[in-house]
């Protein structure tokens, strides 16, 4: 089972970092690599079940199935249900937590998934690097933050 974890601290309130990334259709708000998404079935985008399907800026195509959402927590968790990666099982969770010092927000994105072994430390740096560090670096721009 291959494992990507990458964290940060953003120069803003968890609450407002909230509410940019809560929605699960609003990745192409906050995350560069995302071109447009839409929930499949019209339904709400904070409904646990339903569907993203979105393309990214190069014209790929994704489809991930949220598996839990808390707004007491701060967290969401999805899976990919189809990806041009090669991977299989992967389900990811980006949470967020306060820095009470300076009323920061220390933000975290893990995932796990299965895959050929050859294929493994590839796709581990893509995710960390390309998906989960890109989305925080453009939350830090977003916020004032580098």
């Amino acid at each position: 089972m291959a494992r990507v974890y990458t964290s940060s601290v953003i120069s803003a309130p968890p609450d407002r970092v909230w509410e940019r990334i809560r929605g699960f259709n609003d990745l192409p708000r906050w995350h560069p690599m995302i071109r447009e998404s839409r929930i499949e079935e019209a339904l709400p985008a904070d409904k646990v079940g339903c569907i993203r399907n979105f393309n990214l800026q190069n014209g790929d195509n994704i489809r991930e199935q949220l598996l839990g959402l808390s707004d007491y927590d701060m967290f969401v968790t999805y899976s990919i249900l189809e990806s041009p990666m090669p991977l299989e099982g992967y389900v990811a969770t980006l949470r967020l937590t306060p820095v009470t010092e300076g009323d920061r927000t220390f933000i975290e994105w893990s995932a796990e998934f299965s895959c050929d072994p050859s294929d493994e430390d590839e796709l581990v740096a893509m995710i960390g690097t390309d998906v989960f560090q890109a989305g925080f670096d453009a939350l830090k721009r977003q916020f004032g933050g580098g």
